[in-house]
């Protein structure tokens, strides 16, 4: 096989491969870390019985002297949010925007790196139009870029997306108006577009769907990998007399025959290769704990090199060197996204401080949990960090590569928390700090069967706001009841908000805070308030239209400024 065709075919096929194999093997990575994930959490320690016993008696010591409120908001901006949270919302949501421009100046940058080669190789010169239309082509990924930073909702999406279609339209028609072979040219743009982007955007979304999003960009490391490194060795085989006899022979001893031998040295050549692949994984884990990069940017990351690959495949015909244009405009893009976020930290007041909110719901929530995860946590990441106790509903939704390298290499039982110093070592190094692109983390607590109690109630003692998800609740959630009754205790009702929806059980909701409100300990924060209140969020079916008054309503009662 010559170098062009194995540059072209070859690495056509090692991406094909390896693409095919993560969208079909992170599923059922991912369902093996969750079932390794409940088992754990099903074991006992055997430390937490008294502590939790001790708690509940000193709860229940006291009575309170006001009664409480319970007051139920509906979905839809609050007249009497201050401004305050006005203004931290609009914070928010303009970093999200701040860091999408960032990407999107990379991808201009890598969109120029790859449309110069066009202009050279085309030997007609520079004309506009053709730039233009080029241009615009190369920066399709930035409309995926976007949506994975900063679109919140379908009407976000809509509107990027149609706006580039829209620039797109309107180059092509500027060039096909100077053209007397209109419908000719108009299949030769459509073409073309789909020649540029199509194969990276399948391959791309292969890997970028939300349910295998957490470890699609590890295990497409790994496929890649393993892929080349079994066309590596047929090539390496059968151009070699000697090699290809002898596991022909290795072949015939097990009672096979040619097709096994092939079979045979595709398989070892996997395994090679599967090692540095592990090596490389371990690279990425470290420099991921290191704060290196966050868990957003590795995804975008893999997508922009992912495009770089495939699409400079169709310049090796111009010259084996080429080939190399992809990781050029990829390092390019990565050199204006480091700047761009280095001057965007700079502006940030880093004595200001950190918000963080703890997130508890209703585990049987299942894929609600998982929608109304993404639309909160990319939203607040761009103000704090989140903490959570690991759930069934949650625990493949977001985790992170040191995790999943955890689980990989049989250490996943050390993510969980053994006892109260361990818990208590935790905290003090608790990642409170932003990634370089400003993206807070999710810090995620796996608890066992009998430390989860403790670990919750010094989170809550941590943590600046509480957001509760009770949709779905009912007398069959006792840890939902543990735990309102701790809110209630230890932490200011200011800074909590609960959601609830129509499936909630709110008259028996209603009643187990009163209940727990006539018990309230005199050490709690609420036991001298004038006019407790707890807010209840009711939440509309369409949860977009509910998120910017859930956060109104957050950042007003927590007290972040």
């Amino acid at each position: 096989m010559d170098l062009t065709t194995a540059l072209t075919g070859g690495l056509a096929t090692v991406l094909l491969v390896a693409t095919g194999l993560t969208a079909v093997i992170s599923p059922f990575l991912l369902w093996l870390y969750r079932r390794a994930t409940l088992q754990e959490m099903e074991e006992a320690v055997g430390i937490t019985k008294q502590f939790v016993k001790l708690n509940v008696e000193k709860e229940t010591s006291s009575t309170s002297h006001s009664p409480l409120i319970i007051q139920e908001q509906q979905a839809k901006t609050p007249a009497t949010t201050s401004v305050v949270a006005q203004s931290i919302f609009h914070r928010v949501s303009r970093s999200g925007w701040m860091a999408a421009l960032i990407y999107a100046a990379g991808g201009f940058a890598y969109a120029l790196v790859f449309t110069a080669p066009w202009i050279i190789t085309s030997g007609v010169g520079f004309k506009l139009n053709s730039f233009l239309w080029l241009f615009t082509c190369y920066m399709w990924p930035v409309v995926l870029v976007i949506s994975l930073v900063a679109v919140t909702s379908r009407r976000e999406a809509f509107y990027v997306a149609g706006g580039y279609f829209g620039i797109v339209v309107v180059i092509a028609l500027y060039t096909l108006a100077q053209s007397s072979a209109f419908r000719l040219i108009l299949w030769q743009f459509v073409y073309l577009w789909f020649h540029i982007n199509g194969v990276g955007t399948v391959l791309s979304l292969a890997f970028l769907r939300h349910r295998i999003r957490a470890v699609g960009p590890l295990v497409l490391v790994f496929m890649v990998m393993g892929t080349t490194g079994a066309l590596l060795a047929f090539e390496w085989a059968t151009n070699n007399e000697v090699i290809a006899s002898v596991f022909l022979k290795i072949s015939a001893l097990l009672g096979f025959g040619a097709e096994q031998a092939a079979i045979l040295i595709y398989v070892l050549g996997f395994i090679v290769l599967i090692i540095l692949g592990w090596w490389l994984l371990g690279w990425l884990g470290r420099r991921y704990q290191a704060k290196r990069f966050s868990d957003q940017s590795l995804t975008i990351d893999s997508l922009w090199l992912l495009f770089g690959i495939v699409q400079s495949t169709d310049f090796v015909f111009e010259g084996v060197g080429w080939i190399f244009i992809g990781l050029i405009a990829f390092a390019v893009y990565k050199l204006v996204t480091l700047v761009g976020f280095a001057l965007l930290r700079r502006r940030i007041d880093k004595d200001a401080d950190v918000p963080t909110l703890l997130l508890l719901r209703v585990f049987s929530l299942g894929k609600r949990s998982e929608r109304f995860f993404k639309r909160i946590s990319k939203r607040w990441r761009r103000l704090g960090p989140i903490t959570l106790i690991a759930g069934p509903d949650l625990v493949t939704a977001e985790v992170e590569p040191h995790e999943f390298l955890a689980f990989m290499g049989g250490r996943l039982s050390r993510r969980f928390v053994q006892g109260e110093k361990d818990l208590e070592e935790r905290l003090a190094t608790l990642d409170k700090q932003p990634d370089p692109d400003g993206y807070f983390r999710v810090s995620e607590f796996f608890c066992h069967a009998d430390t989860w109690q403790m670990t919750m109630r010094r989170l809550a003692e941590e943590s600046d706001s509480v957001l509760m998800d009770l949709r779905s609740f009912s007398p069959a959630n006792q840890g939902c009841l543990y735990e309102l009754g701790q809110l209630l205790n230890i932490v200011d009702l200011r800074q909590v908000v609960f959601l609830v929806d129509e499936t909630t059980d709110k008259p028996f909701l209603e009643e187990q805070l009163h209940n727990f409100w006539q018990s309230l300990s005199c050490e709690s924060p609420n036991y001298a308030a004038a006019s407790p209140i707890v807010k209840l969020f009711h939440v509309e079916d369409q949860l977009n239209r509910s998120t910017k008054a859930l956060f109104l309503t957050l950042f007003d009662k927590s007290g972040i400024t």
